[in-house]
């Protein structure tokens, strides 16, 4: 892999990389910001998936998680939101679908199943930082906001062995639901619904037979988000969460919205919850 550049940070690093993608078949970058503590050995890592239309840039610049990181001492990793430059026709006509919105899936359907393989590309990227970089494997735990706590839920559900915490701002909680998911699901995994709910965060944890993540699951949600009613769905999510008996702490907030002022304001709070609950793994 490739530094593209690096910048002091709260005493530690951010980096941002680029490599070659055995997953997507085509470059992509990331961005790591690396705590002084890694200068004592490994540590516990968080994985940050973005919403729709960010980059690997996006986490980085505006969420403010850095002084958070360096105080717990742990590494935050944030990958694009999907493949760039694929070439596929209409690839970026709409904002909500294609470049910049892989929905953290692998696509079943033509012309996108190709290099659409954002969730095969998460583990690649798990296993590149384990690899290459000062990550503790046992300890690693994934977060995201709307498209991305939508990934971040589902790729936790899918697999709590490999991310052992997980929160989410603003996800899309349902996506079989809403306009977003459906537009997403049909136009990469075609028009088999049952074929959608393996991706659907609320499916996935209604047929939980124990909780996947008995220390607690932390959603934080505002209530003046524009797309809340229609796109969201978190109630759907917690009344999932109640019939598995999975423990949940969802926050709703008074006149926050779904950008990045909102989730600056309450970042500390999730490297708080994730340190802790790493940390406690043997």
């Amino acid at each position: 892999m490739d530094m593209i550049s690096e910048h002091v940070c709260h005493g530690g690093m951010q980096r941002f990389y680029r490599h070659e993608s055995e997953a997507i078949g085509l470059p992509m970058r990331f961005s790591i910001f690396i705590p002084p503590q890694a200068a004592n050995g490994p540590l516990p890592a968080l994985f940050y998936l973005a919403g729709l239309t960010c980059t690997e840039e996006t986490f980085a610049i505006k969420a403010g998680a850095q002084q958070h990181a360096a105080r717990e001492g742990i590494i935050l990793i944030a990958p694009d939101t999907s493949p760039r430059g694929a070439g596929i026709e209409n690839e970026t006509a709409s904002w909500d679908f294609g470049e910049g919105a892989g929905f953290y899936l692998d696509a079943t359907q033509e012309p996108w199943s190709q290099h659409y393989r954002m969730e095969s590309y998460i583990h690649e990227l798990r296993k590149l930082a384990i690899d290459e970089l000062p990550v503790d494997p046992k300890r690693i735990g994934i977060f995201g906001h709307s498209m991305g706590g939508h990934g971040a839920l589902t790729l936790a559900l899918r697999r709590p062995d490999l991310f052992r915490s997980v929160s989410a701002f603003a996800p899309i909680a349902a996506p079989v639901r809403c306009p977003w998911g459906q537009k997403a699901f049909n136009g990469y995994l075609g028009p088999d619904k049952e074929s959608w709910l393996q991706h659907d965060a609320s499916a996935l944890m209604s047929v939980q037979d124990e909780a996947p993540f008995p220390y607690g699951i932390l959603i934080d949600q505002g209530l003046a988000d524009k797309f809340l009613e229609e796109q969201l769905y978190p109630g759907v999510f917690e009344d999932a969460c109640r019939a598995a008996g999975q423990p949940l702490e969802l926050r709703r907030h008074a006149g926050y919205d779904h950008g990045y002022y909102f989730i600056s304001s309450f970042i500390g709070d999730h490297l708080t919850f994730h340190s802790r609950q790493l940390r406690e793994i043997t």
